[in-house]
């Protein structure tokens, strides 16, 4: 049985950052991480492939945010800086058995963790 379990969640003034945590079990060939902010939809943050090292990343938060993974931990990160008030939301881990397919189509990815809150005081 999968497992994702993110962690690191919190709150944080603007302008600061926090690293989210995802320990994920079984082999993945993708993971990403997705949020849902109050009011809107379930969105793509950014995504790796897994063993390939590239990652696709939202405009919105080029430059400010990072993803790796360590595959000794089989942990995916996610390194936020400079955070805006909009990166407010509940962060999402997800995973799927294959590279091929969009990074923004959430129904590829079959495993999703329960989520961790990020709030950003303005």
């Amino acid at each position: 049985q999968v497992q994702l379990v993110e962690s690191g969640g919190g709150s944080v003034q603007a302008g600061g950052s926090l690293r989210l945590s995802c320990a994920a079990s079984g082999y993945h060939y993708r993971m990403g991480w997705f949020r849902q902010g109050p009011g809107k939809e379930l969105g793509g943050v950014v995504c790796i492939a897994i063993r390939l090292g590239s990652t696709v990343l939202a405009d919105s938060v080029r430059g400010r945010f990072t993803i790796s993974h360590d595959n000794a931990k089989n942990t995916l990160y996610l390194q936020m800086n400079s955070l805006k008030a909009e990166d407010s939301a509940v962060y999402y881990c997800a995973a799927r058995g294959t590279y091929a397919g969009s990074c923004s189509v959430l129904t590829t990815f079959p495993y999703w963790g329960q989520g961790t809150q990020v709030t950003v005081a303005s």
